[in-house]
């Protein structure tokens, strides 16, 4: 028999006795409140918590029954509606669906982008896509099969009266509880009805046993495993579903602990932190809620059972790190990782670097798919077996010493200097790569606007009515409601300044119609898309011979490319008008927003461009993803020559102004050389 700690022992027992007398827990484990209140009450934003670890029965609650926002969590109930369907014979999963160019909508997911109109998938391969992806299409592809208002009237059947689906997803005007909708956005929940519904999944009781397997099949597959696995043993097996919008985070899902399945479901609203990226403050936040659970009811005495060959991946050391990073440097040419057994941050990027150089998922993780490709190991003896006399002879090559002319050294992957008065090229590295470029699309965005502005000066005081597609954008956010009201003049503020991604849509939305289609197809003709064949007609016109738009605000997109050295060019085209010029310096600006029930709010937008705290810097405009790294174009002054410069794929946010600092100093002190 396995060891189990004394604090195990007691609460087992505890539990054991209660359940034999038919009682049942009233109150929350205090040990594990005493865990996960800490870090719960650290959070800035709303959180609600529900867990029950379902063998022992032990449970922690916090505000575990107020209705929240759920984002994609609420995929999970609509596949349930849709097995219920199946299995009253209402719906067969089998039956096909045709992908047709009008289903398809932004965000998260596969068939957008990468399926054409015409294909046709099963409901339950979009069922599987729904929740492995959380693919926004798939939902609504699956939603138009079983209806609407089926997801609520299950859950309210069944005594679920906060777990309601409002619409589709990015089709607003097809809301069911328009109310809601402003309130809670795609669907709402509490974190204990969450916990409920995967008590019965586990259990094999949600609609039938076989369609249970097939739903947890589903979770388990889910994608989206570090927003509970993020911090627990790789072995460990997660079914969970995950959501995301600007201000919320939630996941709910099951671990599969060796004392048992563990149910758990974090809901979160009103977060400080909105950023799109992995070390959000939220999803942070539901992976050490998830460490520290697991944990508490583990026990840490007993060794996991082996399951195969486990990856090797950050934090290992020893004998075979060694050997893969001899194996890397051989493998990788010019990378010269130190052979010293520890596989800590620099190892892992130069794994992630193989992996993508062989069209490989880049984990930083060494899997057996990984070993396969880097091919026989280059281990200790193929060095060992020289003659150490030859090798302690042998004249070692040295790089060049590190000139001291020559531009700095920067952690930008791309850069281009310019001259702000006419665009021309004056030094650049790897200028001409085109690559993505994030949020310094904007500029493009904000062109258009003034552009039609100088054409039609009634334009800027048009009032714009916030759409619901600008409020479903993800990212960056100017932070405007759907139906509120706001002048174009005032709105290019929301865009440029917090670099509003939902500013940018609602542009496209609104100024769209005055452009041509670029095609003859329902898509071409949306506004949206009529606006970014614009962006991509007169990129063409300034001469960005290597910049492709995909969308007005520079989310990730393959297609969505362009180079340091257009983005100079541009920015030397539209620094010549005094009204763009004016919005990228303004550090702050407020304004009044007016709703729908008449009523107003204010709005204070800050610039996220830090170098206009400093004197000489006049713009222009910043940009980060994931895929871009952070990006930025600044124009700065210093005596008479006013400068551009471009900085593409930077390490971090803060590494970026180094970089352009360091780049301006630099370009300056030709500038004063020449003369």
């Amino acid at each position: 028999m396995r060891h189990i700690p004394p604090h195990r022992r007691w609460l087992i027992g505890v539990v054991l006795f209660l359940n034999l007398c038919g009682a049942v827990l009233a109150d929350d484990d205090p040990r594990l409140a005493e865990l996960l209140k800490p870090v719960i009450m650290a959070h800035e934003g709303t959180v609600a918590v529900s867990i029950k670890h379902l063998s022992l029965g032990a449970t922690f609650t916090h505000r575990a029954d107020e209705p929240m926002s759920t984002a994609s969590l609420i995929k999970f109930p609509v596949m349930i509606a849709a097995y219920q369907l199946a299995a009253d014979g209402k719906i067969d999963l089998t039956t096909p669906i045709e992908l047709k160019a009008g289903d398809k909508v932004p965000g998260s997911g596969i068939l957008t982008q990468h399926f054409s109109p015409g294909m046709k998938l099963s409901i339950r391969d979009a069922i599987r896509l729904m929740i492995v992806y959380s693919d926004n299409t798939a939902t609504n592809l699956v939603v138009d099969q079983i209806g609407l208002p089926a997801t609520t009237e299950l859950m309210g059947r069944w005594e679920y009266p906060n777990t309601r689906l409002h619409s589709k997803v990015y089709r607003g005007d097809t809301s069911i509880a328009p109310e809601r909708s402003k309130q809670f956005g795609l669907g709402s929940t509490t974190a204990a009805e969450m916990i409920r519904l995967l008590v019965k999944l586990d259990k094999r009781e949600l609609v039938s046993a076989d369609a249970s397997q097939q739903m947890y099949d589903h979770l388990l597959a889910c994608d989206d495993k570090p927003r509970l696995a993020k911090y627990l043993p790789k072995e460990t097996k997660v079914a969970l579903k995950t959501g995301s919008v600007s201000n919320a985070r939630t996941v709910a899902g099951i671990l599969e602990a060796r004392s048992g399945h563990i149910a758990i479901c974090v809901l979160t609203s009103g977060n400080k932190d909105q950023r799109w990226t992995d070390d959000n403050a939220a999803v942070l936040l539901s992976a050490e809620i998830a460490k520290r659970t697991f944990e508490y009811f583990e026990s840490t005495s007993e060794a996991p059972p082996e399951s195969g060959p486990k990856p090797l991946a950050q934090g290992a050391s020893g004998e075979l790190v060694e050997t893969l990073q001899r194996t890397l440097n051989k493998r990788m040419g010019s990378t010269q990782l130190s052979v010293d057994g520890d596989f800590g941050p620099g190892t892992r990027q130069v794994v992630i670097a193989f992996q993508r150089a062989n069209n490989l998922p880049p984990t930083g993780e060494v899997s057996p798919e990984t070993w396969k490709a880097l091919g026989p190991l280059v281990v200790a003896d193929e060095e060992t077996q020289i003659d150490p006399e030859a090798i302690n002879k042998e004249v070692l090559p040295l790089a060049p010493p590190d000139p001291i002319a020559g531009p700095p050294f920067v952690t930008a992957n791309a850069w281009a200097i310019g001259e702000a008065r006419t665009g021309r090229i004056l030094w650049h590295d790897k200028g001409d790569e085109r690559r993505d470029f994030a949020s310094t699309t904007k500029t493009m965005t904000a062109w258009l606007i003034l552009r039609e502005a100088a054409r039609d000066p009634k334009l800027l005081d048009e009032t714009i009515s916030f759409p619901v597609s600008a409020d479903r954008t993800p990212g960056s956010t100017s932070g405007l409601k759907a139906g509120e009201k706001i002048a174009v003049r005032e709105l290019l503020y929301g865009l440029m300044l917090p670099s509003g991604n939902d500013a940018a849509t609602a542009f496209a939305e609104f100024a769209g119609p005055r452009f041509a289609p670029d095609g003859d197809t329902a898509d071409a003709r949306r506004p949206f898309a009529r606006f970014v064949a614009e962006m991509n007609r007169t990129a063409k016109e300034l001469g960005l011979k290597q910049t492709r738009y995909a969308n007005p605000h520079g989310l990730p997109d393959n297609s969505h490319l362009s180079t340091a050295n257009d983005q100079v060019v541009l920015t030397a085209r539209v620094m010549q008008n005094e009204q763009f010029r004016n919005y990228v310096q303004t550090r702050q600006h407020a304004v009044k927003v007016q709703n729908p029930s008449g009523s107003s709010r204010n709005v204070v937008w800050k610039n996220t461009n830090k170098l206009l705290e400093i004197a000489g810097y006049t713009g222009v405009k910043t940009g980060t993803t994931d895929a871009a790294g952070s990006c930025l174009v600044s124009v700065g002054k210093h005596k008479d020559e006013e400068l551009i410069v471009v900085v593409l794929g930077c390490s971090s946010n803060e590494a970026r102004y180094v970089d352009t600092r360091n780049l301006f100093r630099w370009a300056w002190l030709q500038q004063g050389h020449r003369d």
